[in-house]
């Protein structure tokens, strides 16, 4: 069948060049439209079920919220992990499903199990069940100046609208701002002065502001709709309800017995860039659209915009992953036109211009045929499948140059172009062949690798074997149909030698392949024939240097790496402090991060050439949020201003010439401790995977647990390199805790009837929520600001009997004093404690660290702690899952390796000496790692793996031409040689 394929197309150039048309204009087209990403798009097996229960403490959110979630959907099919975090105000539980589960049917069920728990308290809004979907941001546009945080709303919210009016852009969201919020605030004098409670103010309110269709009347002239229209939009508006009405006519207006706000949700948060006041809009990569097509319309909308913003605002672009994109591309297209050109030399060097100019258009061939055939399989062009595609270069020339080769070996021998082509590729069809399918089957298990990390790999065995099938066709199919044209070497031609003589590239062509025979006659063939000769010490001293070299990697001398660190151009300082933290406070611990980060940018000047651009373009501080650190976690977090974030954009780093790692190094030194600091942590790379180090404790004795954590952490210190240490565990607010005295039963008031009235006044009661324009906005009633100040207004409360009676707060609550916890963290329904730290590469190695940690230190820890269990996270766990994902199909890739040359060689003997190539393979990989000074990473071991089946080829061709040899009678000592 196959000899019948290529004598066809040899013999038919109409339909060779039909196909590689077809291929070229196939591949052209998808290139032109295909998706750019700067990381490929994953599907997360990830559903969170979040549940607000505003106003409440962590501890009540666990348990009325967390712990009945949990026990809900614990029985739910392929349910991998399930973990829950508890907040100020919001609950949260996710759920981490096995890969393979119908994600979509596993939503169903979750949605349908939460719908059916009935015991949730009327506090809490309607649960929101969703699947994680990684939001792909492309570029922010920040506004920022000395004006009001109102007016940078608006403005915010007109470029964001104006933004989703471009073609190009289809979602777009602005924060940076407070939610709008319209504040009624009741003091407790007005409203014992008018014999008012605050739940009367809130009814007076949703009683005199709504819209409500009445229904039609039919009228002998048509039908009149009815419809009763009140609403409410506005604090001023608001203001005009009547709250009483007196018998004589009187009334009492809201805005007389209440102070009304206006404005925003009473939350700390706040924005700024280059230290002034700021909002932002990002905008979001959506479908099929190319983030460079993206980030230009926006960057031409900010350019004309420019103009139109009033005095004393600007407008900026800002995290630009577009820059990260091109930045990246260019510097792979440049290395892969270099290396296209090498090869292209080499082969026209070593064989043929013509030859070599079809070898080299059949590899642009089966890279256009890759890009037609890679998005059927969900892949886009991003930075990991371009690196694939380079990779590829080395790849894809073997087949061909065999064939090629072959081809011209016949025409040495005076052969018709024709039959040359024939005979050439039909020889070496099968030999071929088999080399391709064994080096698909070698990158197949880097398809199937569990773990983020295999979801990111899974571009490149996508993109590698669609090349080489491709590859396969074109050597196979359309380049003996080429080479078929050429002229018969050797052909009568008295004046071809003279003009050879005369053209500088025949010249050289001519000294390269009499150095290459006189080195083959010289040095490699004598080599070979005393290795034939000394057979047994050259297999002593290859399995000697085999054995040396595994002693030096199993002995630990090549550290293991999770993954480089990839130089960014952002430096981000996250900042936890003590919950309960005041914006003052805040501020303080913002202005050292600051002041040390001038010092910083001070200090790289100085070494930068004289007029040269700073090396920080813009910093961006975010008090009340950490909007960086956020994008790595599913779940949601409660803000406040014990969040900080310092983000620093700086040159490009083929500009600045300085690596962000040292430059975050030394800011951490400069900037030193911060006074209150629950956690610190500064990084500079474009990693996202989890944290270096990371321990989860689980213990049911909640005390025990806290200290374990604490006793980790103090271990960890001890570590040279280890940094940014910290726990999960923090201490919330200062927390009144309110019960009832028994006197308050006997004049009849509950718990519940307390508990409201005080979360009214303090919290706020909500009223309603209005749509004004896009923005949804809760109208609250509540005491004014400065009554809920400090405790002593708690206790000079009213609090209302059923009968209609006031008295003392005093009289019928007593209040407990005590701290609860910032967060909850849940994992297979029992509380723990994450202990994470980071590695700095150059003194300490993240594996051995985790190493110690499990032999040395949590053994001592679980025998002061007889109920502490732990687990080891983040990179740790990643590394296991991939690595034990990428073994079993490394083992079953081996086999079908075997299986395949078996078939070929139809042989047991044959396919175990080409696989002898692997373990020295492997070898000329730890050398490489020792000679290069770097450490063995995840990639590399990926590359390790997926580079099994190009080892065998050599071997295997070896092997046939050997076959050959002696198929046509020649001993096996000629046959070799």
């Amino acid at each position: 069948m196959m000899n019948a394929l290529i004598r066809y197309f040899a013999t038919n150039h109409v339909a060779a060049n039909l196909l590689m048309a077809a291929i070229a204009v196939a591949g052209l087209m998808s290139a032109l439209s295909i998706k750019q990403e700067v990381f490929p798009e994953m599907e997360m097996d990830i559903i969170t079920i979040q549940v607000p229960y505003l106003g409440a403490t962590p501890a009540e959110v666990e348990e009325a919220v967390c712990v009945r979630v949990e026990e809900a959907i614990q029985g739910v099919d392929g349910i991998k992990k399930l973990t829950s975090m508890a907040a100020e105000g919001m609950g949260t539980v996710t759920v981490e499903f096995n890969r393979g589960v119908d994600i979509r049917k596993a939503l169903d069920d979750i949605k349908a199990e939460v719908d059916r728990i009935i015991t949730f308290p009327e506090e809490t809004e309607k649960p929101i069940v969703s699947r994680v979907e990684r939001k792909h941001q492309v570029i922010d546009v920040f506004l920022y100046g000395d004006v009001q945080e109102r007016t940078l709303k608006i403005m915010a919210d007109q470029v964001r609208d104006d933004l989703l009016a471009l073609d190009e852009i289809t979602y777009a969201s602005s924060m940076g701002t407070r939610p709008y919020e319209i504040s009624i605030e009741v003091s407790e004098r007005d409203l014992q002065a008018y014999g008012l409670t605050l739940s009367q103010v809130t009814q007076a309110v949703r009683a005199n502001s709504l819209d409500l269709p009445g229904g039609s009347v039919k009228t002998d002239v048509g039908e009149i709709l009815v419809r009763t229209k009140g609403q409410r939009y506005t604090g001023e508006e608001f203001g005009q309800i009547v709250v009483i009405s007196a018998p004589d006519g009187t009334a009492v207006t809201l805005d007389r017995i209440a102070t009304i706000r206006d404005g925003f949700e009473d939350v700390d948060v706040a924005g700024f860039l280059d230290g002034k006041r700021s909002a932002q809009v990002s905008v979001y990569r959506t479908g099929d659209q190319g983030v460079l097509v993206v980030t230009d319309a926006v960057k031409e909308y900010v350019a004309a915009a420019r103009d139109r913003m009033p005095a004393g605002v600007e407008i900026s672009t800002w995290h630009d992953r577009s820059i990260i994109y091109k930045s990246r591309m260019d510097l792979l297209l440049k290395n892969g036109a270099i290396g296209l050109i090498l090869v292209f030399m080499c082969l026209a060097v070593s064989l043929e211009f013509r030859l070599a100019l079809w070898v080299s258009v059949g590899l642009a061939i089966s890279f256009l045929g890759a890009f037609w055939a890679i998005p059927f399989f969900g892949v886009s062009l991003n930075m990991i499948s371009m690196f694939a595609f380079i990779v590829s270069l080395g790849l894809v020339v073997d087949d061909a140059i065999v064939v090629g080769e072959n081809i011209y070996a016949h025409r040495e021998m005076g052969r018709k172009p024709l039959r040359a082509a024939i005979l050439g590729a039909q020889e070496v069809g099968g030999p071929v062949t088999f080399a391709i399918l064994t080096t698909v089957v070698a990158f197949l298990p880097l398809a199937f690798v569990e773990g983020m990390m295999g979801k990111f790999m899974f571009n490149i065995p996508v993109v590698v074997i669609a090349i080489l099938v491709f590859s396969l066709v074109e050597s196979l199919l359309i380049l003996p149909a080429h080479l078929s044209t050429l002229k018969t070497i050797g052909a009568a031609d008295p004046h071809r030698a003279k003009r050879a003589l005369n053209n500088p590239y025949s010249r050289f062509k001519i000294w390269f392949e009499g150095f290459a025979e006189r080195f083959i006659a010289n040095w490699y063939r004598p080599s070979l024939e005393f290795a034939l000769k000394t057979r047994g010490l050259v297999i002593a001293v290859a399995i000697s240097t085999l054995v040396v070299t595994l002693s030096i990697f199993i002995g630990g001398h090549i550290k293991f790496t999770f993954m480089p660190r990839v130089d960014a151009d952002n430096l981000l300082a996250t900042l936890t402090l003590p919950q309960g933290t005041t914006v003052a406070d805040a501020q303080r611990a913002v202005d050292q991060l600051e002041k040390s980060l001038e010092k910083l940018e001070e200090e790289y000047n100085g070494k930068r050439p004289a007029g040269a651009e700073s090396v920080i373009v813009h910093v961006s501080t975010t008090i009340g949020s950490q909007p960086r650190a956020s994008e790595r976690n599913t779940g949601a977090t409660a803000g406040g201003a014990h969040l900080v974030e310092v983000n620093a954009e700086m040159l490009p780093a083929e500009i600045r010439n300085i690596p962000s790692p040292d430059m975050a190094k030394r800011w951490r030194e400069l900037c030193g401790p911060i006074t209150g600091a629950v956690s610190l942590s500064f990084s500079a790379d474009l990693f996202m995977g989890g944290k270096p180090i990371f321990v989860q404790l689980a213990s049911t004795d909640n005390e025990e647990l806290v200290e374990a954590g604490r006793r980790l952490k103090e271990e960890l210190a001890a570590y040279p390199g280890v940094t940014d240490i910290s726990d999960s565990f923090r201490e919330g607010k200062v927390e009144v805790k309110l019960n009832l005295k028994p006197e308050a039963r006997t004049l009849g008031l509950t718990l519940a009837d307390l508990a409201r009235q005080v979360r009214a006044g303090f919290y706020g009661d909500e009223a309603m929520r209005i749509q004004r324009g896009r923005d949804e906005v809760k109208v609250m009633v509540r005491y004014p600001d400065d009554e809920r100040r400090s405790l002593g207004h708690i206790e000079n409360m009213r609090v209302r009997t059923p009968a209609g009676d006031m008295v003392p707060f005093s009289r019928v609550a007593q209040v407990d004093i005590g701290r609860g916890f910032a967060t909850i963290e849940r994992a297979d329904r029992q509380r723990i404690v994450n202990v994470t730290g980071d590695i700095e590469q150059d003194v300490a190695n993240a594996a051995e660290v985790n190493a110690d940690i499990q032999t040395s230190i949590m053994p001592r820890l679980m025998e002061d702690f007889p109920g502490l269990r732990y687990s080891m996270e983040g990179q740790e766990q990643e590394r296991a899952e991939s690595m034990a994902s990428l073994k079993s199909g490394f083992m079953l890739a081996l086999l079908m390796i075997f299986v395949l040359l078996a078939v070929l060689f139809k042989s047991y003997m044959q396919p175990a000496i080409v696989m002898t190539a692997i373990p020295f393979g492997l070898v000329g990989a730890i050398w490489g790692h020792i000679v290069m000074g770097i450490d063995l990473t995840l990639i590399s071991m990926f590359g390790v793996v997926a580079l099994t089946g190009v080892v065998v080829n050599d071997s295997l061709i070896m092997i046939d031409f050997i076959n050959r040899g002696r198929r046509e009678g020649a001993d096996l000592k000629t046959a070799v040689i």
